[in-house]
């Protein structure tokens, strides 16, 4: 898939392509405007979509990169791939590198929290403050809730994802509390990337990925990167936190608040899982302040 997909408005989404290639993948990514770099990192099941209102409004004095997972969005959704956390911060670490991007801002969401914090844990005297919307950078000890449970069950689970596109149409339903919810335009521009089988593996993918015993893969570099969080204390921490959402829920919050108690957190009760959806009006201001501050 090249540049943006038909059925994605050019006034929804108005932003040129960009493509590194990493062991033979292509890996798409939004590089905006000019002066310190922010970098964006989206979850499971969106894509760099979900960051365009932030992508407009930080590029006027920000250089703004909106990366896609690969498996996601525009990047390339290799069959044979291993979606696995260590691979996702990995990436990222390459996407840095090359575009020679120095004392970043981090602005993540759901699965762009551990893989963000993973590179932050990596790398800290790079990162100089992130934002956190409605994510997590650690798991709870018996923490998983009933609907990750049923997407994991086996063969069943990728089948109805794959087949059905059930995680992605069910999360627009759920996860966004606006009164009408998106718009059809909007839904439609969110599913676009995955419009096939084969184009839903890293939507299946990452929901086995989730480390929920230390038998799992991914579950001693989650280990790593939650052990590594307290060096970023020092960090200016922003939180913004959708109150209605099942999966990151209150108790994640406060797990947050626990590990980092100078955050900022700006709550907002009715506002679902895409807190960017519900809340954007209030959320671009407070972003923008929080950015334009001196780093430390």
């Amino acid at each position: 898939m090249t540049g943006r997909p038909p059925s994605v408005s050019k006034d929804l989404y108005p932003f040129a392509s960009h493509y590194l290639e990493r062991n033979g993948h292509r890996l798409h990514y939004v590089d905006e405007g000019r002066g310190a770099p922010v970098l964006l990192l989206h979850g499971n099941p969106t894509w760099s979509f979900y960051y365009r209102r932030v992508i407009e409004d930080l590029r006027v004095d920000h250089r703004v990169i909106a990366l896609d997972h690969l498996g996601c969005g525009l990047s390339d959704k290799p069959q044979d791939y291993p979606y696995r956390l260590e691979n996702h911060i990995a990436n990222v670490e390459y996407l840095v590198d090359a575009l020679g991007l120095k004392n970043l801002s981090l602005v993540l969401h759901d699965w762009g929290g551990v893989i963000g914090a993973g590179y932050a844990v990596r790398h800290p005297a790079n990162v100089v403050r992130w934002a956190l919307m409605n994510t997590a950078a650690f798991w709870p000890a018996g923490y998983l809730p009933l609907r990750l449970r049923l997407c994991r069950i086996p063969r069943v689970g990728e089948f109805l994802i794959r087949r059905f596109n059930l995680f992605a149409r069910i999360a627009l339903r759920v996860a966004v509390r606006r009164p009408g919810g998106l718009t059809p335009e909007v839904r439609r521009a969110y599913l676009a990337p995955y419009d096939s089988y084969a184009h839903r593996i890293a939507t299946a993918r990452f929901v086995l990925d989730v480390p929920d015993s230390p038998r799992h893969p991914s579950y001693a570099t989650a280990q790593a990167v939650e052990s590594g969080l307290v060096q970023l204390a020092r960090l200016p921490t922003r939180i913004f936190w959708g109150g209605r959402d099942p999966i990151f829920n209150a108790r994640i919050l406060a797990e947050w608040e626990r590990r980092f108690p100078n955050a900022v957190v700006d709550r907002f009760p009715g506002a679902g899982h895409y807190v960017l959806e519900d809340a954007h009006e209030f959320i671009l201001p407070r972003l923008r302040e929080f950015l334009a501050a001196p780093a430390p």
